[in-house]
């Protein structure tokens, strides 16, 4: 390009490579656009009952069957253990059991009364409440939608 000094003005170009960007580049940035505040914000109220909908039942429906899978699991095995000391290949020390339960009990007792929640646990809860104040109506189609997923 020629400049009215005579000379040559080269231009200078900062070249983007997409493919580099969009690598470096976590997938809910990709969707959810850089700037991902609440849902509010962004969505009318009908797609935020139905994304908190959707999500919510499948949630649900997972936990449900999950949890009977757990749930059968944890009596077959109780039951076999049941069947094992009834025909004697184990034996049962209730006594040394029933030190043991009370030695629990004990350990309850006195994580109980400090009633302390580690700075962790209380700044998660912290960000947990913050979330659900500013998504209301996205935490509602998602609690109405897992109580319809366990029930199905």
């Amino acid at each position: 390009m020629a400049v009215p000094g005579g000379g040559v003005k080269e231009d200078s170009f900062n070249v983007l490579d997409l493919a580099e960007y969009t690598k470096n580049r976590p997938w809910w940035r990709k969707v959810f656009a850089p700037s991902s505040g609440s849902s509010a914000e962004k969505y009318n109220v009908a797609t935020q009952l139905v994304i908190g909908g959707v999500t919510g039942w499948c949630t649900g429906f997972i936990f449900q069957k999950v949890g009977k899978l757990a749930a059968t699991a944890v009596g077959g095995g109780f039951f076999l253990l049941q069947i094992a000391n009834h025909t004697g290949y184990i034996k049962v020390d209730w006594k040394l059991v029933e030190q043991d339960v009370n030695k629990a009990k004990q350990q309850l007792k006195f994580h109980r009364s400090g009633n302390k929640i580690s700075p962790e646990v209380k700044s998660r809860v912290d960000e947990v409440i913050i979330f659900l104040k500013k998504n209301v109506i996205l935490t509602g189609g998602f609690a109405g939608g897992f109580l319809l997923g366990m029930a199905s």
